[in-house]
């Protein structure tokens, strides 16, 4: 049997070690570049979202919070004023929000087409099955909110992504989605 050579042994431990960290750090690289993208188009499209809203909704988009949750039956909207005594705030979302689920329950998704683009998820299927969707207003103190129920369990699930794509459109400056 060869006797074995420390130092040959620990050279080729030295190899092999200092490829593996090459390796990580070129892997590690490239998945830093891929979040840093990826925040990238998050944010541009945060901004892209922002600038549209702005033109359809007719509060102040940075002294309101929206959150979208999904329930059993379908989900809901809500809009609040950051400001709880900022009465200005909160009575234009409430005549927004009244005015979107006149809109909504007629079929009427045009102001989240033109926020999110004519492809958002869920936003077709919506329009067609309208009347098989409840859409109720209800104002709060702080603003107010829209619950959307269905007995289909199809529009259900699109309720569910159409209120998934809004949480994920709005990342960041909205309040964001809940279950």
């Amino acid at each position: 049997m060869k006797p074995i050579n420390k130092k040959s042994l620990a050279r080729r431990w030295s190899i092999g070690l200092f490829g593996v960290a090459v390796f990580l750090a070129v892997e590690g690289g490239s998945l830093v570049a891929k979040q840093n993208s990826q925040a990238q188009v998050l944010e541009q499209r945060s901004e892209e979202i922002n600038q549209c809203g702005a033109q359809v909704m007719p509060f102040d988009l940075s002294l309101t919070t929206h959150t979208f949750a999904t329930d059993t039956n379908g989900g809901s909207q809500i809009v609040v004023a950051n400001d709880p005594s900022d009465s200005s705030q909160i009575k234009l979302i409430q005549a927004h929000l009244q005015e979107e689920a006149g809109k909504f329950s007629d079929g009427d998704f045009s102001d989240p087409a033109t926020i999110h683009g004519a492809e958002m998820p869920g936003l077709a299927e919506l329009q067609r099955g309208a009347d098989r969707i409840n859409v109720q207003y209800e104002p709060l103190p702080n603003g107010a909110r829209l619950r959307y129920s269905s007995n289909d369990p199809t529009l259900v699930a699109v309720l569910h992504e159409w209120l998934g794509a809004q949480n994920t459109d709005h990342n960041g400056h909205y309040g964001g989605m809940s279950h």
